[in-house]
């Protein structure tokens, strides 16, 4: 009989864990990273609600994993894979990149239930496919057809430089050089803490700084709601650089088999997403604009993906 195991999504603001068994996932919950000095301390308050014991665990966490030693790329979590284990006396511990087990997650995902498709044709069999997503940060990764199946790749493709497309833009990134920044990568302007940067640098741009620092949740809001002006351009611009991002990517790997828009923001945006910018900005890639325009484009709305791909982990 198959055993009882954790499996956990760790982003930078939410870590989400749930146990995955015979029956299925179950118990799903999601606590604040802030609120834990480690993930051994917040596995084992998870362990603890649950009321559950497991001797296997598969964690799914921002950040690049190499070897025994990890460290989150936007929150200060560091610890060694070998101690977490032992300190929660573990007989398995498997560690990898969140977004890896979001590809992992993809061809088992359903669509209608898990997701919805917002562009271009059916996908080709056996094609490459990409994944991207933006929450606290950006997340890429893809999935390459090995011959016998689909071979998930992570990477680290959300700290790629991105490009200014306009006056607007190019004044923009001067502003978040010369104040905060020495290089604009898509995650910097596309992500929860790329709407915070793409507001304050409008601010900064235009001289409002009288106006109130925001969250990202907060700027979404506003600008959704038509309440605040700065806010609607900085979200606009911020699908903007996620339809480039997710173009250039489409772009590298030949995705014919989709790209998949993953993330925390994405999915809360409602049907602001389907007329947003995110479109013109996927295919505008000048001579091969008819090239993009079959590649299909997936939104993902399952409220927890990564599990579906660490189920299959431990």
């Amino acid at each position: 009989m198959e055993a009882t195991r954790l499996i956990a999504d760790i982003g930078a603001t939410n870590a989400r864990f749930a146990l995955a068994g015979p029956d299925g996932v179950q118990q799903e919950l999601v606590l604040k990273c802030t609120d834990y000095p480690g993930l051994a301390e917040a596995m084992q308050a998870y362990l603890q609600q649950a009321g559950a014991r497991v001797a296997a665990a598969a964690v799914a966490i921002a950040g690049p994993v190499s070897g025994d030693r990890f460290s989150m790329t936007n929150h200060p979590w560091s610890f060694s894979v070998a101690d977490v284990k032992a300190q929660l006396g573990l007989s398995s511990l498997v560690l990898m990149n969140d977004f890896e087990a979001l590809a992992r997650a993809v061809p088992f995902l359903k669509e209608g239930a898990d997701y919805r498709q917002v562009h271009g044709d059916k996908p080709q069999p056996q094609a490459p496919i990409g994944i991207i997503g933006p929450g606290t940060g950006l997340g890429v990764a893809s999935l390459i057809w090995d011959g016998q199946g689909y071979r998930p790749v992570p990477g680290e493709g959300g700290h790629v430089t991105v490009p200014a497309r306009s006056q607007r833009t190019f004044d923009l990134f001067a502003w978040l050089l010369a104040n905060k920044y020495s290089h604009i990568s898509a995650e910097r302007v596309c992500s929860g803490k790329g709407l915070v940067n793409l507001y304050n640098g409008l601010r900064g741009l235009d001289g409002l700084e009288g106006l109130p620092d925001l969250e990202a949740e907060q700027i979404s809001a506003q600008a959704l709601s038509g309440a605040c002006p700065v806010c609607a351009e900085a979200l606009d611009m911020m699908m903007d650089f996620l339809g480039v991002t997710a173009g250039n990517l489409a772009l590298t790997l030949g995705a014919f088999g989709g790209i998949y828009i993953a993330g925390g923001i994405p999915a809360r945006l409602g049907d602001y997403f389907d007329r947003s910018s995110f479109f013109t900005a996927f295919s505008d890639k000048g001579r091969f604009r008819d090239y993009m325009a079959p590649i299909p484009v997936y939104l993902i709305h399952h409220p927890f993906p990564a599990f579906v791909g660490l189920q299959s982990a431990v």
